[in-house]
């Protein structure tokens, strides 16, 4: 938050108006009606949400003290997940993963025994909580719609919210399911209990990005499952690289 802050000053300072946040879904907390909309109550509950919701308010702020110096998209990710079709980039967490794809290729290539599936008794269609997976190729499409929407010759956008999502809920088993269609083998795992702070269904309503930046995503789960194994079995081991050592 406070690196945020200094940056605006900044660049209030250079008189540079156009600016593109990197805000996440987690700032809706427990939704209130599915699919989300960006007029949806904000509510984040967990310490990473917080700071996107705390950043997300200072943007609003300096756009309602100074309209004509400000022109801001704070944009709203869902689920990012995949790779560069190439299998050069990719995401490598450093020790275990947080999230969920990663950890799921890592028991593909072997690197963990199993995946621990939290919760099968979520009020959705097998139990699993269900969340919007967006590829990380339509994401950074997302962000360059953006800079065309605030770089362009239409009216200023002021301060706006966009959700950048497919609007198509995936569950954790059909995600599962995608990873062992992908590489050819099941996926081992096992059913464990809820985590606190865990909702059931996330998914966003994307037609504001299709509105008003002319974007949509175009990639499935098919396509992120695919480009998933090919970066984790081309770098089982991330950008890590074994060096051999000789005498």
């Amino acid at each position: 938050v406070a690196g945020t802050t200094n940056l605006l000053d900044v660049l209030r300072e250079r008189g540079i108006k156009n600016f593109v946040f990197s805000s996440s879904a987690t700032v809706y907390g427990e939704p209130e009606a599915l699919p989300l909309k960006e007029n949806c109550r904000l509510q984040a509950m967990s310490p990473y949400g917080r700071t996107k919701l705390f950043i997300e308010e200072i943007l609003r702020d300096c756009h309602a003290s100074d309209p004509s110096a400000w022109n801001v998209l704070v944009l709203r990710y869902f689920n990012p997940i995949g790779a560069h079709p190439s299998g050069r980039i990719g995401e490598d967490p450093q020790g275990i993963p947080n999230n969920l794809m990663p950890f799921v290729a890592q028991v593909c290539v072997g690197r963990r025994e199993k995946l621990s599936v939290f919760g099968d008794d979520y009020d959705t269609p097998d139990g699993t909580g269900v969340r919007d997976y967006i590829h990380v190729v339509d994401l950074a499409k997302g962000h360059v719609a953006a800079l065309d929407r605030l770089y362009g010759d239409g009216e200023p956008v002021g301060c706006e919210a966009v959700n950048l999502g497919t609007g198509q809920g995936v569950s954790v088993l059909e995600l599962v399911e995608g990873m062992a269609k992908a590489t050819g083998k099941p996926v081992p795992y096992e059913m464990a209990p809820r985590r606190p702070g865990d909702v059931a269904a996330l998914y966003a309503d994307p037609g504001r990005a299709r509105d008003m930046l002319k974007w949509k995503a175009d990639l499935g789960i098919k396509e992120m499952c695919e480009d998933t194994w090919n970066w984790q079995k081309n770098n089982p081991m991330g950008y890590k690289q074994e060096v051999e050592v000789t005498q």
